[in-house]
């Protein structure tokens, strides 16, 4: 169907970004590395709470074309702009950078911290991860271009989950510092450490994961990711005021994160402020929803999976405060058009929603929630059809 939005086959991303690099550079890279998106079945804002979340990993990728430099300057250029940025390797540093540079560059402040010895680089980025639509595009560049440049600097961290664990962690790292956004670690471990038909179950308590089979197919079922095109950002600080009540009330219940409490009820009766309340409220159901979904799932009972999807948008548009017009929209016409289950996903604020339909409804439910969008005098929304897809790793040798 026309109206889908598609992924790039993995030959029309490398040649994309191979293509950028000759025309920045004028030469041709050392190799080509590609990392995934992600979309979020259920698990909302645990990740940093300690939590359990359930990602999948999207067919839409970034590439990055990358050679080493012996002289330690950094020349960096994307598909979104013409700009090539120069620099110094030491110059990608907290403080230092901001923007996309801080996202390219970050990982090699976070390499470099880690003991590799990065070398200077010319790098070209080129993506279909969808920009601002909560997908996680920041964390498909991080880690692609952590997978480039740890091999670039003589170590693979791609060879076994032990190794992908240990850069995603150093990925984070390098959002939060370099970048700014105070995010958890859910987004680069399903770039990272995902397998294709597979979610990941994420323990974020200890980093442990577990890969649930995830083939809608076989029961003739669809997940649609509907991207509002509303754009957000994790930088702009609602994201980190959630994360620091959060904090904040995990230390009044002298817990080290909220996934500690086993007692919600009395966890909330020991705070004062309703906003804080509700905070948790949402943070200790939606991680036993996790659980529930993993249950439900593996039993295929669809129907239930549906109802949690439901019941976590209701929790992260009350409780929570992460909802927006945009995603309501799509969320309400989505399930009356016959949707067994759809909420947003991601950090909110805007970005997208995801819908669980039986494939014969597909379709039907794409035109259902472009048309409400578009009736509110809302942007039409693109919808994605996704698949559990594999993680990032290295596509062109060096």
């Amino acid at each position: 169907m026309s109206e889908w939005q598609q992924a790039w086959p993995s030959e029309v991303g490398v040649r994309t970004a191979r293509e950028l690099f000759r025309t920045a550079y004028d030469a041709e890279p050392d190799g080509v590395w590609a990392s995934p998106g992600r979309v979020n079945l259920i698990g909302e804002h645990t990740d940093y709470n300690g939590g359990l979340c359930l990602p999948i990993a999207l067919p839409h990728r970034t590439y990055v074309a990358v050679s080493a430099r012996s002289d330690g300057r950094v020349r960096m250029t994307t598909d979104i702009g013409d700009e090539v940025w120069e620099g110094e390797v030491a110059e990608l540093a907290p403080g230092k950078v901001s923007g996309w540079v801080a996202y390219c560059g970050g990982p090699a402040w976070a390499l470099r911290e880690a003991g590799f010895e990065v070398p200077g680089f010319d790098l070209a980025v080129a993506s279909c991860v969808p920009l601002g639509a909560g997908l996680s595009s920041s964390a498909a560049v991080e880690c692609a271009v952590g997978l480039a440049l740890a091999q670039l600097a003589g170590q693979r961290l791609d060879t076994d989950d032990d190794s992908r664990a240990r850069l995603a962690t150093l990925c984070v790292l390098a959002e939060n510092e370099v970048a700014g956004a105070p995010t958890g670690g859910m987004d680069q471990a399903a770039s990272l450490r995902t397998t294709a038909g597979h979610a990941l179950l994420l323990d974020c308590r200890d980093g442990s994961v577990e890969q649930v089979r995830f083939d809608l197919a076989s029961a003739g079922l669809e997940l649609l990711v509907i991207d509002t095109r509303a754009s957000h950002s994790l930088a702009d600080g609602q994201y980190g005021a959630r994360r620091a009540a959060c904090e904040s009330a995990a230390r009044t219940l002298g817990v080290v994160t909220l996934r500690e409490v086993s007692d919600l009820d009395a966890a909330l009766a020991q705070l004062d402020d309703e906003e804080v309340r509700r905070r948790v409220r949402h943070v200790v159901t939606e991680i036993a929803r996790v659980t529930e979904f993993v249950t439900v799932a593996e039993a295929g009972d669809w129907t239930a999976a549906g109802e949690l999807m439901n019941a976590s948008h209701e929790s992260l548009r009350d409780d929570y405060e992460v909802s927006c017009l945009e995603l309501d929209v799509v969320v309400t016409a989505a399930r009356a058009a016959g949707a067994l289950g759809a909420r947003m996903t991601g950090g909110g604020f805007g970005g997208s929603a995801i819908a669980l339909v039986r494939g014969e409804d597909a379709a039907s439910i794409a035109h259902a929630v472009r048309e409400a969008s578009g009736s509110r005098g809302l942007p039409v929304p693109d919808v994605h059809q996704a698949t559990p897809s594999e993680p990032g790793g290295c596509l062109v040798e060096p």
